[in-house]
């Protein structure tokens, strides 16, 4: 999900194709390898600890002395409720509506028309460590959140940065209260998502899905426009549009279906095989 003009860093074999394919002009990478054209290589032996020492020289740590930052830009539409903080650049656009306890934390864009309910943090750090032996080594985020128009976000939601770049809700798409959208997940138009739904990063959800209660979503897989997903599944990998999911792993709705429908009748195959 980079573009042009990024920085990323690759320290596993495994994504060292991904990385230098990928639209990021410069690559952090402990590797000696072929630099690909129109980009440039940063050799490192650690480019995890690297790529956090680059980011926070340039995307540093600005602390807030104010509950809401005099350098935010607030249509004078938008109705801000009492005790809601708002951070450094933040942009919130016209009629919007932020309820008591909201936090928004620096350079989120909200758009038009933008609901968001008590206690709600749009921002907060990845979720995104390094295993070290002396023990987890912390990803820096300088990332951000956008919100475009007439999207509402329910209660006691969390939606994470960007490591470094931007975690999107797409135009007019609804969250319920309690759900979670991990770092740098791209949410299409018009998606609709149930309670306690739970998305890690780097997850493309294409318009007009469909996501009911407690569904889990896990990193780095792209769930096809206009999917349904019910409550309680659990996919475990990428899945086509236009179709129905259940199940952990989940798969087709008709075909779980049958499958609990055939689990059902087996005391009854197992009582007439005994008699």
């Amino acid at each position: 999900m980079v573009e042009l003009g990024d920085l990323v860093f690759v320290d596993h074999e495994k994504y060292y194709d991904k990385a230098l394919n990928s639209a990021a002009t410069t690559i952090l990478i402990n590797k000696d390898v072929k630099c690909p054209e129109g980009k440039g290589l940063l050799v490192s032996d650690d480019p995890f600890r690297d790529y956090n020492i680059l980011t926070r020289k340039f995307g540093a740590f600005q602390r807030l002395s104010e509950q809401i930052s005099s350098s935010a830009r607030i249509a004078d539409s938008a109705i801000i409720q009492p005790n809601v903080t708002i951070g450094n650049n933040v942009v919130i656009g016209e009629d919007c509506f932020i309820q008591s306890g909201v936090v928004i934390y620096d350079n989120a864009v909200i758009g038009d028309r933008v609901r968001i309910h008590a206690n709600t943090s749009i921002g907060s750090d990845a979720f995104y460590y390094k295993k070290r032996p002396e023990g987890y080594d912390k990803m820096h985020t300088c990332g951000s959140v956008l919100l475009e128009d007439d999207v509402e976000i329910g209660a006691l939601c969390t939606i994470d940065n960007g490591v470094s770049g931007i975690t999107r809700i797409g135009a007019g798409s609804k969250l319920d209260n309690q759900v979670h959208i991990g770092h740098d997940t791209q949410i299409g138009r018009n998606c609709l998502f149930a309670a306690q739904v739970g998305i890690a990063g780097c997850v493309v959800v294409e318009d007009n899905v469909t996501l009911w209660g407690q569904v889990g979503i896990p990193s780095d897989i792209t769930i096809g426009e206009g999917s349904v997903v019910l409550g309680q599944s659990a996919l475990m990998s990428s899945v086509e549009g236009g179709k129905t999911w259940l199940g952990s792993p989940a798969q087709e709705a008709r075909k779980s279906f049958r499958e609990i429908a055939a689990v059902r009748r087996l005391p009854e195959i197992i009582e007439k095989i005994r008699n």
